[in-house]
C-alpha cells in the first residue's frame, strides 16, 4: 500500500470528520466524502473538484440502506446529472460493506479510500459481512483501485467515541 498523498489525507480526514459529525448527530460512525479528479474523457482535472460530503443516516431515515457512501453516489449522481462517477474517488472513513462496495462498482467509481477497516466496525458491535474490499475486487473482478486503511487511528477514534456515547449498531 502507498503513502498517501497530502490531497487523498485531507480529504480522508473530512470523511472521517463527517463520520464524527453523523455521532454528534445521533446517527452513526460512518463518513464519505466524493471527489471529481477526472473529466469525462478521462483527463485530469487541474484541481480535484468535491461533489459531495455525507454521513450515514440509517437512524435518521430509517432507511438501512443509507449507508455514507449509498448516501454519497446518491448525491453525487444527482450533483452531476448521471449515474457513471468514472473520474471519480469516494473517501470513506470506513472501509465499504458489501452493499456499499457492489453499488461504488455499478456507479464505476474509480477508486476508494478508506480509513478504518472493515473488521474495525464489526468490533464495534455492527453486523458486518467480514469481506474485505480487495478480496470483493479480487472475487468480482472490480475495476476499482482499493487504496486503505489509512489514518485508521482517527477513523477508529470516531467509533470508539460512537461506542462510549451507546451509539444503535445495526
Amino acid at each position: 500500500m502507498a503513502d498517501l498523498s497530502s490531497t487523498d489525507a485531507a480529504y480522508l480526514r473530512e470523511a472521517i470528520a463527517w463520520a464524527q459529525k453523523g455521532v454528534d448527530a445521533g446517527g452513526s460512525a460512518f463518513g464519505a466524502v466524493i471527489v471529481r479528479t477526472h473529466d469525462a474523457d478521462g483527463e485530469p482535472l487541474a484541481e480535484p473538484e468535491r461533489v459531495v460530503a455525507v454521513h450515514n443516516v440509517v437512524l435518521q431515515t430509517t432507511d438501512i440502506t443509507a449507508h455514507a457512501e449509498v448516501h454519497a453516489l446518491r448525491e453525487a449522481c444527482r450533483a452531476l446529472g448521471t449515474i457513471d462517477l468514472g473520474g471519480c474517488t469516494l473517501y470513506s472513513s470506513c472501509e465499504p460493506c458489501p452493499m456499499c462496495f457492489s453499488a461504488i462498482h455499478w456507479a464505476n467509481v474509480d477508486r476508494i479510500v478508506y480509513g478504518a477497516t472493515i473488521a474495525d466496525a464489526d468490533r464495534c458491535g455492527f453486523r458486518e459481512l467480514p469481506i474485505s474490499n480487495r478480496d470483493m475486487k479480487r472475487l468480482g473482478g472490480a475495476p476499482v483501485e482499493v487504496d486503505g486503511p489509512h489514518l485508521r487511528d482517527e477513523a477508529v477514534a470516531v467509533f470508539d467515541a460512537f461506542v462510549e456515547r451507546g451509539g444503535t449498531t445495526y
